[in-house]
């Protein structure tokens, strides 16, 4: 995957909080979840402490704002993020809007961005306070995605996956995928919808999988804040790496590793297999309509 030199960046859809810590670098799961939230911290996906604030696990957590001078001044060009990692998280999300804002208005309807917010360690949201533990996920309640980069760490050494630029745009594409879906109303279709796979939370997920793959489809086409597309490069390579990641986390592949057993009634984001299936599925089609998991009589 590579950005064109050229192009322009925005880095004010990324607000980077990284200065924000817990006092002594302590990790900490909130509101007694305990290992329902680590396994969930397993997983891609929606912010498990949604409903409700949990600020007393993270006392003392330092609320300041982001701070873009860094990025501001670091992430200017295409160029920047081809050789910078938080660069290329600005690339990517910016060429990720840009196609779902296109999208929108060829529906006749206004596209909402929503905001990326870098974070390490834990993070304040309107979700309710959130460890780097719980992975990357998507608040509806301040329409914000939130990630800790170094889950692309633990994506390649503790998932298995192969890494590289482009696994990194598919997570942050799966998230943006749960923007849409919150724009689009799909999102409260998944409340109380049990697990398995195939319940409502199982397809809200791999819908989310589908509009990455959407994405990836037009992104070499979509252009970025100058004008001319930001992603210049897109190869099979890349694709696979995609796949990849999808696959590594998959339910399946998550509960193999985690407890040595499968069990599919508990699934809550679908199987490896289920995984790589709806993203290809959104990259070969290229079409937002493909990607109809709820109409699906099996996913």
């Amino acid at each position: 995957m590579r950005f064109d030199e050229d192009s322009q960046l925005d880095t004010g859809q990324v607000s980077d909080r990284r200065r924000s810590r817990v006092p002594g670098g302590r990790i900490a799961l909130g509101g007694g979840a305990g290992v329902i939230v680590l396994i969930i911290s397993l997983l891609l996906g929606i912010n498990p402490f949604e409903g409700g604030s949990d600020a007393g696990a993270f006392p003392g957590l330092d609320q300041v704002e982001g701070d873009n001078r860094e990025l501001a001044s670091e992430c200017r060009t295409g160029a920047d993020a081809n050789t910078n990692q938080d660069c290329r998280v600005v690339a990517i999300v910016n060429s990720v809007q840009q196609h779902w804002a296109d999208e929108f208005t060829q529906r006749g309807r206004q596209y909402q961005p929503a905001q990326t917010v870098l974070f390490s360690q834990a993070v304040d949201t309107g979700c309710g306070t959130a460890s780097s533990a719980v992975g990357p996920f998507y608040c509806p309640a301040d329409a914000t995605v939130y990630l800790d980069l170094s889950f692309y760490d633990d994506l390649r050494t503790r998932f298995g996956a192969n890494g590289g630029p482009f696994a990194e745009a598919y997570v942050l594409a799966h998230e943006y995928g749960h923007h849409v879906q919150h724009l689009t109303g799909v999102m409260g279709r998944a409340q109380g919808g049990g697990t398995g796979p195939q319940s409502a939370g199982v397809r809200l997920e791999l819908q989310a999988d589908c509009y990455a793959g959407v994405w990836a489809n037009q992104a070499t086409t979509t252009p970025g804040p100058g004008g001319d597309p930001l992603v210049s490069r897109l190869t099979d390579a890349d694709i696979a790496d995609g796949l990849s990641a999808a696959a590594a986390v998959g339910d399946d592949r998550i509960q193999q590793q985690a407890q040595g057993r499968i069990d599919p009634e508990s699934w809550t984001h679908g199987s490896a297999e289920q995984r790589q299936r709806w993203f290809t599925t959104g990259y070969t089609s290229g079409r937002m309509e493909r990607c109809d998991t709820f109409g699906a009589s099996r996913v």
